[in-house]
Formats: C-alpha cells, sequence, structure tokens
C-alpha cells in the first residue's frame, strides 16, 4: 500500500514544525530555560504555537491514512491536506497572547476542524458505502 497523498502532506507540514520547535528551542537557549516558561509571556506563546501543531497534526494525518488505505477519492484527501497545511500556517501567526480574537487563529482551527469534517464525511462514505 502507497500511501503517496498523506506522505505529500506530511512532507509539506515539516519545515513549519521545524521553525515551530527552533522557535521554542532557541528561546528556551536564550532564557536557559529547559521545563515551563519561566512567566516569559513570549516563549509561552512560542511554546503554544508549537503544541497547537503537535495536537493537530498528528490526528488528521492519521485520519488522513484511514482515507487513503481505503482508497477515498483523491479530492477529499487534497482538500484535507490544503486545508490541514493552511490552518498550519496561519494558526501560528494569529495565536497571540495579546488578541484572543485574531483573525488568523480562527483560520487556523476552522481550516483544521473543516480537514476533520471533509475526512470524517470520506470515512463514513466508506464505511457505509454512499
Amino acid at each position: 500500500m502507497t500511501l503517496t497523498m498523506t506522505t505529500l502532506y506530511a512532507l509539506l507540514l515539516i519545515p513549519i514544525w521545524f521553525v515551530l520547535w527552533i522557535r521554542v528551542t532557541s528561546t528556551r537557549s536564550e532564557l536557559n530555560c529547559s521545563i515551563g516558561d519561566r512567566g516569559d509571556l513570549g516563549l509561552l506563546q512560542k511554546i503554544r504555537q508549537h503544541g497547537n501543531f503537535i495536537e493537530w497534526v498528528p490526528f488528521v494525518l492519521i485520519l488522513m491514512v484511514l482515507a487513503e488505505a481505503q482508497d477515498t477519492d483523491a479530492l477529499w484527501l487534497h482538500a484535507a491536506g490544503i486545508l490541514l497545511v493552511v490552518g498550519r500556517l496561519a494558526h501560528p501567526l494569529g495565536l497571540r497572547i495579546d488578541n484572543a480574537g485574531h483573525p488568523l487563529r480562527y483560520v487556523g482551527n476552522g481550516t483544521n476542524i473543516l480537514a476533520v469534517l471533509v475526512l470524517a464525511v470520506a470515512l463514513v462514505r466508506i464505511l457505509t458505502g454512499i
């Protein structure tokens, strides 16, 4: 079984993960902070930006693997993959300490929820034969 489309989107997400990880790691190094955030709001923001990526991406990629392994039409997988990548690009820019209602935060979370819904519909279609 070849999971080409899931692999494509996983590869597109690697640089985003890496940048978010580097930002946390370099700030921890600057602050000499191994664990936690030492009350530094900038570090806390970077930790949450990275953490939100880690919370969403594995879940959506698992759903993509399940869908692709069962021969879901490519359109469903591309829709979910594009939504996931757009969301993961937008969300860190909108997740701000000083603005809980930043539009890019809504774009980031909204596109990720849509990606899950797209894959849920695709998987239900597979199970029911619709």
